[in-house]
């Protein structure tokens, strides 16, 4: 598509911050605090979690671990039980470890420096750009899938296969930077409406893709796993077959699997959290 003239970002601003003003979640617990650790929590649990869920769970771990160095000095299966329900428990082991490094490398203080939050366990190029714009109010470009879903609705109308490239100019272009931190909820405000009013304009993204079954899933046993594991001080290998009713051989290749991870030690037949 061609680039948008002035006036059509004008309007497109106008259209999210009044959209934002009148209808926006301004109540977020992670929004009504500028503290970069506590947003980095918020931006962790919300990448492969709906709202809701985070909603339940943020104060539920922030009340656990109010900074970098309580949650450095977490023992893992105290953290993994307060983690508990919000599935991908790699983000629990990646958010230790990135504290451990913030402690130790940064002198307790979250850097701001792209290339720096990057190097974090855990952290990618959106999620880091994310942080960037929540804790530091910088005027940094980054798509997720509301924003994605906002751009590709009032950008490309009937359009398929619409690519990140093709969006990001678009995201550059009509950016507050004056206020990118709240330009960039209400944004994501916005997406969020969209997803449940109309048909997902996101399907309609090169990079679509339709989330892999949950349920009877490997994920799921790794998750049953966990959640006995971290009720238990040991278990064998045979007690959490039958626990979880799952396959022993199934059961066995996911426990060596978590153990590879950091999760888990083996010590001849039993296994516990590390």
């Amino acid at each position: 598509m061609t680039s948008p003239d002035q006036e059509e970002i004008d309007r497109f601003r106008k259209k999210v911050w009044a959209f934002y003003r009148e209808k926006g979640r301004h109540d977020l617990p992670w929004r009504s605090t500028t503290n970069p650790y506590r947003i980095l929590v918020s931006e962790v649990m919300l990448q492969q979690t709906q709202v809701s869920r985070c909603l339940v769970k943020y104060p539920e771990f922030i009340g656990a671990y109010p900074d970098f160095s309580s949650l450095a000095g977490a023992p893992l299966a105290d953290l993994l039980r307060v983690w508990q329900g919000m599935g991908y428990n790699r983000r629990a082991i990646a958010l230790k470890k990135t504290a451990e490094m913030i402690m130790t490398c940064y002198n307790g203080d979250l850097p701001g420096e792209d290339a720096e939050l990057r190097s974090l366990p855990g952290i990618g190029k959106a999620t880091a750009a994310s942080i960037a714009a929540f804790a530091f109010n910088l005027p940094v470009v980054f798509i997720e899938t509301n924003i994605r879903r906002v751009f590709i609705h009032c950008f490309f109308p009937g359009e398929l296969c619409v690519p990140d490239r093709e969006i990001l100019p678009l995201v550059s272009a009509t950016l507050d930077h004056e206020k990118p931190r709240e330009w960039y909820y209400a944004l994501m405000d916005l997406g969020a409406a969209l997803g449940k009013k109309i048909r997902n304009p996101n399907r309609r993204s090169a990079h679509y893709h339709v989330q892999t079954r949950f349920e009877g899933s490997r994920r799921q046993v790794r998750g049953k796993i966990l959640a006995l594991l971290t009720a238990s001080v040991t278990l064998t290998f045979g007690d959490i077959a039958r626990m979880t009713g799952e396959d022993p051989e199934i059961v066995h290749s996911l426990i060596l699997a978590l153990q590879k991870e950091g999760f888990l030690v083996t010590e001849g037949h039993s296994v516990r959290i590390r």
